[in-house]
């Protein structure tokens, strides 16, 4: 059983099966070796190779090389299951349920002073997804280990480059949803947004699209005394920043959540000078995917519209990562069924939990029913409260144990007979 020093928010851990919690050192083992370890997007090539040596130890049918750095374990069912009581269209015979777990990290010199502190200089695991890692690698050790428990088949997707620039697509472009084809897909964020001992889980929108733009506004430089001889890109630029807060205030439903935000803005050379080209990027966010056509629109017409009233002309790029995260409200009620039954907190299951964050584990979300949810791991009793992407990162290890549990009932819930 875990101790209570290492669980000092006292989180009932009661539900977590012996066999799971015998598990935990293990878990704690893998998850900082693979943090000691960080590798950036399609460069996972010693994370590949770690979690490819533990399935083939474990003689678990895998495939590598999948989009590069992916890999995909396939866990095939020997028994009856537990029959889910839900809809109809989740009770056919030989399901086969994907689990999906992003394995790269940040461009981030690590600041924690751990004795599992990242060995690479400038690359770190600062979003959890070396817990993803690991939460998964156990998962698919206890299902090859009881295999008669459910009935249908487990495809478990190890992820590259969710950080950018996006593994999940190139993934599914491989046929990793194929040979058998994928019913349904549930994946976890490890988050300190929310303390230990809660899930975050809802339907519909949970996470942000993810879009991009930058603009350079074309002016006429010339002598800071002498604006008249001028198209000042400053000033064009200014009034561009303003004019685009208005199209969430002015153009965006109240009631539908968007933003438009101005990241960067270079322009100028010298104090005297006004500078002849000002150059500005920023993101888009948003959760209706209705939004898609209207916000890049308004955006390019208020450049376009500013830039003719000073004579400035502009050249825009505008580009899109990942569309927004929605829960399909089956599997997100199977999702909230079983972590109400692991986690018994006086939080517990936290319905709100939206994120402007993206993830591209919308384009599985796309492709087939699916759940993605938010497992608290903040402790601030251990000063593991840090935000995500910070240098100071970390997390409550007790999570990872808590993930393996929620995702084996799952698997029993969902793949029946």
């Amino acid at each position: 059983m875990l101790s209570t020093s290492s669980n000092p928010l006292n989180v009932d851990l009661s539900h977590i099966r012996a066999e799971i919690q015998a598990l935990q050192p293990q878990l704690i083992d893998w998850r900082r070796r693979l943090h000691q370890k960080p590798e950036l997007g399609f460069k996972e090539q010693i994370t590949a190779e770690f979690i490819t040596q533990k399935l083939q130890e474990w003689g678990i049918e895998h495939q590598a090389e999948i989009a590069n750095t992916g890999i995909v374990a396939i866990i095939r069912g020997q028994g009856s299951g537990i029959r889910n009581q839900g809809s109809e269209e989740f009770n056919r015979k030989s399901k086969v349920l994907a689990i999906r777990a992003d394995m790269d990290a940040l461009p981030i010199q690590e600041e924690n002073e751990v004795p599992y502190r990242s060995q690479h200089d400038g690359v770190m695991h600062a979003c959890g997804h070396d817990g993803h890692t690991a939460i998964a690698l156990a998962t698919a050790y206890y299902l090859s280990q009881h295999c008669d428990t459910f009935a249908g088949t487990v495809k478990i997707i190890f992820q590259p480059a969710e950080e950018g620039p996006g593994g999940a697509q190139p993934m599914i472009a491989d046929g990793v949803l194929k040979n058998p084809d994928v019913d349904a897909i549930i994946g976890l964020h490890l988050w300190n947004n929310l303390p230990l001992g809660t899930v975050g889980v809802r339907s519909g929108a949970l996470m942000a699209a993810v879009e991009c733009w930058r603009c350079t506004i074309l002016g006429k430089g010339g002598h800071g005394a002498m604006p008249h001889q001028t198209i000042d890109s400053i000033v064009v630029a200014a009034q561009i920043v303003n004019a685009l807060q208005t199209i969430v205030a002015r153009n965006v439903d109240p009631l539908e959540s968007a933003v438009v935000t101005v990241g960067e803005l270079h322009a100028g050379t010298a104090l005297n000078i006004i500078a002849d080209t000002a150059r500005l990027s920023g993101t888009v966010r948003y959760f209706n995917p209705a939004l898609s056509e209207l916000i890049p629109q308004r955006i390019e017409q208020i450049i376009a519209g500013i830039c003719q009233s000073h004579g400035a002309s502009y050249d825009l790029e505008y580009w899109r990562l990942y569309p927004p995260v929605i829960n399909n409200a089956d599997i997100a009620e199977l999702v909230r069924s079983v972590a109400a039954e692991v986690i018994e907190t006086p939080i517990g299951i936290v319905p709100e939990c939206q994120t402007m964050g993206g993830e591209d584990m919308s384009f599985f979300l796309q492709e087939v029913p699916g759940c993605y949810f938010f497992l608290g791991s903040a402790n601030p009793t251990k000063n593991l409260a840090y935000p995500h992407h910070h240098p100071r990162f970390d997390f409550d290890e007790t999570a990872l144990g808590m993930g393996v549990e929620i995702f084996i009932r799952c698997v029993e819930k969902f793949c029946t007979k």
